[in-house]
């Protein structure tokens, strides 16, 4: 009896041991391997961020991703692909809608984690509890990260979640302290300073459709909102996105227009009326793009656009850990006074530089006619 109750014991001893219990970004206690070879993406853009903690080949470990980064950001999964050419060949468990994941082939691929974003998006969320409870019977831990709806709250919580799950934490404490060291130039100063907040419009995926106006409050709008901008959406759409009638925004004259960039040097013939910007767009297809798509009907009578208080800057920035950046450029346009002296070009370098393994290339936000 002995015998078999000390084999017992070992036994469990030995699994309790192979495994680590850590708190995900949706609060729940998730027990994973201690060891993860086998990762599967509930969101292909999630991976610069997997790149934060596990920089020499992010891609080794993944067994199956959502098709989200290369139909939504096919320039930079164009660099990534070139760089980690097997990419091309890790299965695809969904295209860019959440209805569209597999249960059937993300359990055929055997991931030890599935890695989630918060409120789904693109991939399952926290309330798909069918895909959630298929996964878990068959043995996948899996842990929900959130850069999108409380993106100054969860990022550093999501890259040290990240550093547990793969087994570096000390590379996610070396990025989340760079990165609340930034963030901290802008909150400090606009603390001290108390400056009046000017009024905004931000046009969400600029070219998307024909129609006006687009717009956020949550996401990108967060990260407006950390700027020191008061956002003229705010109180007008329900959610987090919506769209503003151009009666309105005439009406209020914003004192800054704000466009959110979706396309990209291969989307400036087919998609002429896109803002073009992130991986690969030069500085003056850049201008062009920005300079085309501020002359459509309703936002050439801007008055922020006829005086030249007219920006563009990258869309995915709303979905990366790199988001303090977007904070710093729109702080330094809206406050240029204030922040003479900060270069959100540097910030974004060095992070790349030192947490990505593909270099920085392109024009990532751009002024009216610069």
């Amino acid at each position: 009896m002995l015998g078999v109750w000390l084999c017992g014991w070992l036994v469990v001893h030995t699994a309790r041991a192979d495994t680590t219990t850590v708190t995900d970004l949706a609060g729940r206690q998730v027990r994973i391997p201690a060891r993860v070879e086998r990762v599967l993406l509930g969101e292909g853009r999630l991976l610069p961020a997997l790149a934060v903690v596990d920089g020499d080949d992010p891609t080794r470990r993944l067994v199956g991703m959502m098709g989200d980064f290369e139909q939504l950001d096919p320039a930079s999964y164009a660099q990534w692909l070139a760089r980690f050419p097997r990419l091309k060949d890790v299965p695809r468990i969904g295209r860019s809608q959440t209805g569209s994941f597999s249960d059937e082939r993300a359990l055929a691929l055997r991931p030890q984690v599935a890695i989630f974003g918060l409120g789904g998006g693109h991939g399952p969320g926290e309330r798909d509890r069918e895909t959630l409870a298929r996964l878990e019977a068959a043995g996948v831990a899996i842990v929900f990260v959130d850069f999108r709806h409380d993106p100054l709250v969860n990022t550093p919580r999501s890259i040290a979640l990240l550093g547990q799950v793969l087994g570096s934490p000390q590379r996610a404490a070396e990025f989340n302290a760079y990165w609340q060291q930034q963030l901290d130039l802008v909150r400090t100063r606009l603390a001290t300073a108390h400056p009046a907040a000017p009024s905004v419009f931000l046009e969400s995926r600029v070219g998307l459709s024909s129609d006006c106006c687009d717009t956020m409050t949550g996401m990108m709008g967060r990260l407006l909102d950390a700027a020191g901008g008061n956002n003229v959406a705010k109180g007008r759409v329900p959610g987090e996105h919506g769209t503003l009638n151009p009666e309105y925004l005439l009406s209020r004259q914003p004192d800054f227009y704000i466009g959110t960039a979706i396309g990209s040097l291969q989307t400036l013939q087919s998609a002429p009326q896109r803002i073009a910007l992130g991986a690969g767009v030069p500085h003056d297809a850049a201008v062009r793009s920005l300079d085309r798509s501020l002359k459509r009907p309703q936002i050439t009578r801007l008055r922020a656009v006829r005086e030249r208080r007219a920006y563009a800057i990258w869309h995915h920035f709303y979905n990366s850990p790199f988001n303090v950046v977007a904070v710093q450029v729109m702080a330094k346009w809206l406050h240029p006074a204030l922040f003479t002296d900060l270069d959100p070009r540097t910030t974004f370098d060095t992070m790349v530089r030192r947490f990505q393994p593909v270099p920085l290339q392109g024009e990532y936000w751009m002024q009216e006619g610069s």
